[in-house]
């Protein structure tokens, strides 16, 4: 098995380039992705994970996390497998660090899901639309474009719960079709975002404020942001302080107001089960370090 991050160029005419991330894996005629959810058939790269459904729950939407948007309400959280970083502490590695022949899936198509919704909110009106979460939506960026149409053709939201690590073409596509994101904004660095698996830490960092940046823009997008506070690798104070600052700065300095920070406690989980959990005072005295530039922080997991 390729190693993840590992080159999966391979020359010749038929080769494809990956357009949906930073990594542009070039792939040959049926070569998987690092993510493992994007293959090239027929000279095209796909989404092999379109429709395949490997998680599927009924959640509040504060679970999201989102602390602003529709509260109180339920959304029927969706997702499939592959992800395009590989952090150390990934919560659903078991999803997001598989492929196809690694993890039981069903198809659910747009259409079905977005009536799986519909049918839930008949019998509790509490429930407002779908979350694409989990592992990494992004990688199957169409299934979440197509599942949002079939959704606001019922009068159902669209949620995207995601890394953010998307090329601009991805994030345009599916920015005028959703109602509200929680975009993972994992450290400040390059050298964080290579600790998560990116190939080239800098291109990830920027797609990922790019990604934030494009969706504070959108008119109707609501966005929230979490930074997971993990001990020795992004717990300074200076590195919170620049996270807020930028996240302040979006759409002309209305940042501080519109957007939503949820600092986070890391737990021991994957690659990291030696490690202990952060401790509760460092997470609260960094979402105060938050809290100089942004007016809606929320600590979680405390």
């Amino acid at each position: 098995m390729t190693a993840f991050g590992a080159d999966r160029a391979s020359g010749g005419p038929d080769a494809a380039v990956c357009a949906t991330c930073p990594r542009h894996c070039r792939l040959a005629p049926g070569a998987l992705g690092a993510c493992r959810a994007r293959r090239n058939v027929d000279g095209a790269v796909v989404a092999e994970n379109y429709g395949r459904v490997t998680s599927l729950a009924l959640d509040p939407v504060e679970k999201k996390p989102l602390a602003r948007f529709m509260p109180g309400s339920y959304v029927v959280s969706v997702g499939s497998y592959g992800c395009n970083l590989a952090c150390p502490f990934c919560q659903n590695f078991e999803i997001s660090q598989a492929g196809a022949p690694d993890v039981g899936w069903r198809e659910v198509g747009p259409e079905e899901l977005a009536a799986l919704a519909a049918d839930a909110r008949r019998r509790d009106p509490r429930v407002t639309g779908v979350a694409f979460t989990y592992n990494e939506p992004l990688m199957g960026w169409e299934y979440v474009r197509d599942a949002s149409v079939a959704a606001r053709e019922r009068g159902l939201v669209s949620v995207l719960v995601s890394n953010g690590c998307a090329e601009p073409g991805v994030v345009d596509e599916l920015a005028p079709l959703l109602d509200a994101a929680n975009i993972d904004l994992k450290g400040f660095s390059p050298a964080f975002y290579e600790k998560c698996g990116a190939a080239d830490g800098a291109a990830a960092l920027a797609a990922v404020r790019g990604t934030i940046e494009r969706l504070v823009a959108e008119p109707g997008c609501h966005v929230e942001v979490t930074t997971l506070v993990v001990p020795g690798m992004n717990d300074s104070e200076e590195e919170m302080s620049a996270i807020a600052a930028w996240l302040a700065s979006l759409d002309g300095g209305r940042g501080a107001e519109k957007i939503v920070h949820h600092v986070t406690r890391f737990f021991p989980r994957w690659r990291m089960l030696d490690a202990a959990p952060t401790p509760v005072a460092t997470v609260y005295a960094l979402a105060d370090v938050s809290r100089q530039r942004l007016r809606h922080v929320h600590v979680g997991n405390c």
